[in-house]
């Protein structure tokens, strides 16, 4: 018995006690359950019947190069593609914005959305406010950061 309440003793000590950082959920945006609202952008197979190879490179070089536009200037905090998959999803964007108007605005831009090679979706959506941190963790971990 004296062993188990020493285990439930050291056990709990070892928790570690986190700190409201008033400073850091101001900076961040965060409401009191420390999240926030984004924009989810959903991009879906679009219209274009293009094959010319270089016209569609250029398409998809200019749609990286937003990415990075978008993700420099905090406007963009998560974007990755869908693996294979029967519904034509392709990948999705996280925008930092407060309206779809905005959000609008930085995904028109990507010259395979304006070609019409995706369509995207927009959805207002809830999540930790800490998401635009995460940027900073990738850069140190990925060899092939621009």
């Amino acid at each position: 018995m004296c062993f188990f309440v020493c285990f439930l003793h050291v056990s709990y000590a070892q928790t570690p006690v986190i700190e409201y950082d008033a400073k850091l959920a101001d900076s961040l945006g965060a409401d009191d359950y420390g999240m926030k609202n984004y924009i989810m952008a959903i991009l879906k197979t679009g219209p274009s019947k293009e094959t010319d190879k270089d016209k569609l490179a250029s398409y998809f070089k200019g749609h990286m190069d937003n990415i990075q536009k978008m993700a420099a200037s905090g406007n963009l905090v998560v974007a990755g593609p869908f693996g294979k998959n029967t519904d034509g999803l392709r990948g999705i964007f996280i925008l930092n914005v407060s309206s779809v108007d905005e959000a609008i605005k930085l995904v028109e831009q990507d010259p395979a959305v304006s070609n019409g090679v995706f369509v995207v979706e927009f959805h207002p959506w809830y999540g930790s406010a800490a998401l635009p941190m995460y940027l900073e963790t990738h850069k140190r971990i990925s060899k092939l950061n621009p």
